[in-house]
């Protein structure tokens, strides 16, 4: 079967009659358009990507713990085959663990220090929202009194001491 028989642009019938409907719509060189899906859809992403300290740290404990859960198992199999190797490779486990799971760690308090520094991500429910609403209301009053307060000070003074 030749590819423009499985795409259905060439019938055993002769030139002029077609049997798929799509036929008709003939490209160019009289074959017919086929109308091709793309590879893939774009769709937006559910989640927010993760800010760049955070991924970096993030990957960073990822390449640590696989290579700790690789060197535990060399460990393991050294120590099946009685190799002198097994003792070293044990205690660099030991140390190789503790360092993946401070990598594990890392990556929770650097997003947790992301999180405090820029802010939560603001949904209509956010906390941190509503309290820098409240702020910025409070700081806005602040100034709006102390202009106001300047403004009648100002006034006041002239006209007590002109009418004195």
């Amino acid at each position: 079967m030749d590819t423009e028989e499985r795409q259905g642009a060439v019938d055993s019938a002769p030139a002029g009659a077609a049997r798929d409907p799509r036929a008709s719509a003939a490209g160019p060189q009289g074959r017919a358009a086929v109308h091709r899906q793309p590879l893939w859809v774009e769709e937006p992403a559910l989640r927010r990507r993760m800010p760049d300290p955070v991924r970096t740290a993030a990957v960073r404990a990822v390449l640590i713990m696989s290579l700790t859960i690789i060197q535990a198992m060399v460990a393991f199999l050294a120590a099946l085959s009685g190799s002198w190797l097994s003792f070293p490779m044990v205690l660099s486990s030991v140390a190789s663990t503790v360092v993946a799971t401070w990598s594990v760690l890392d990556v929770w308090v650097t997003r947790q220090v992301w999180n405090q520094r820029n802010g939560v991500v603001s949904v209509p429910s956010s906390s941190a929202r509503q309290l820098r609403r409240e702020r910025r209301r409070a700081r806005r009053a602040a100034r709006t009194a102390q202009r106001e307060a300047t403004r009648i000070r100002g006034r006041g003074a002239d006209r007590r001491l002109s009418r004195a």
